[in-house]
């Protein structure tokens, strides 16, 4: 989990796992109204330099640290929030702390396109034979909805007693993408990231066109058998492997991969046309024989 420090100018100096949610959702306040000084994976440092930023800024400072604050919450507070997707749920925390999170939320319920989940003694043995561990954030893991409906067809009535359920709280679907903002992967061009990784490997002093095509060929196949299995962590997986390779296709024949995007979009932009059984069709112009010129 990545902790953000922010400034308020004027106001005060906090911390906070969640800057959208915590300061402009609870807080009130609007992109550009404020900052974000400092950001750790270690809760120890956070807690310790939030304290003399707010030293060092003249702000009041807290009484006590902050991983003492989130140690309590984490402990006494049922308020998990979850993420569901079409695909998954996932869940806060890592792997190993998953068991003690669900027995505090006995009763938690949510939707899902396949069907309401609630959280019971035997939904919490299921989900924890079931679950993996996030490939973007350790400290994050789901499970597959659609598993999930499939158990809850042998178990109906899901030992739920009446008047002891509570509904979940969910975040924004876009939160994965807001964390990925927040902890700076997109500062520097994602492109030139590749380029560099590749360089230091000497993948461009020794490799070859031919044998990237035939890795993007592999990586395309596994994006294939993913949207098959509905698998959609490793559709996500198979495109950025697919990015990677053709970053590093583009590079090995001398056109660095944004001129590629470039000139793709000059094209699209002024494509016109239709979406037909699902795919988008362009407009071909006819010739002066009455058929349609391919393009």
């Amino acid at each position: 989990m990545t902790y953000c420090i922010y400034h308020i100018p004027g106001k005060k100096i906090g911390v906070t796992n969640n800057p959208k949610f915590r300061i402009e959702e609870q807080q009130g306040y609007r992109e550009g109204e404020y900052e974000i000084l400092e950001m750790s994976d270690d809760i120890n440092y956070i807690s310790e330099r939030e304290i003399q930023l707010q030293m060092k800024y003249g702000y009041k400072v807290d009484a006590k640290l902050y991983r003492d604050l989130y140690n309590n919450d984490f402990i006494e507070l049922n308020n998990m929030k979850i993420n569901v997707t079409e695909a998954t749920t996932t869940f806060p925390c890592p792997v190993d702390k998953l068991k003690g999170r669900l027995l505090d939320e006995l009763g938690m319920e949510w939707e899902t396109e396949h069907g309401e989940f609630t959280i019971t003694m035997p939904t919490i043995n299921w989900i924890m034979a079931n679950v993996k561990t996030s490939m973007y954030n350790k400290d994050r893991c789901y499970i597959y909805n659609k598993a999930m409906a499939s158990y809850y067809d042998h178990d109906p009535h899901r030992n739920i007693t009446i008047g002891t359920t509570h509904k979940a709280e969910v975040e924004n679907d876009q939160q994965d993408i807001i964390d990925r903002i927040n902890k700076n992967h997109f500062n520097k061009s994602m492109f030139d990231k590749i380029r560099d990784w590749a360089n230091e490997r000497g993948l461009y002093e020794k490799g070859d066109p031919k044998t990237q095509y035939i890795k993007l060929m592999e990586e395309t196949g596994e994006i294939g058998r993913a949207i098959l299995k509905e698998d959609t962590e490793e559709i996500i997986d198979g495109i950025g492997d697919a990015v990677v390779v053709l970053t590093n296709l583009a590079e090995l024949i001398g056109v660095p991969i944004e001129e590629c995007i470039q000139q793709a979009y000059n094209v699209i932009s002024k494509r016109k046309g239709k979406m037909i059984n699902g795919t988008f069709v362009k407009d071909t112009p006819i010739t002066e024989f009455g058929r349609k010129k391919t393009l």
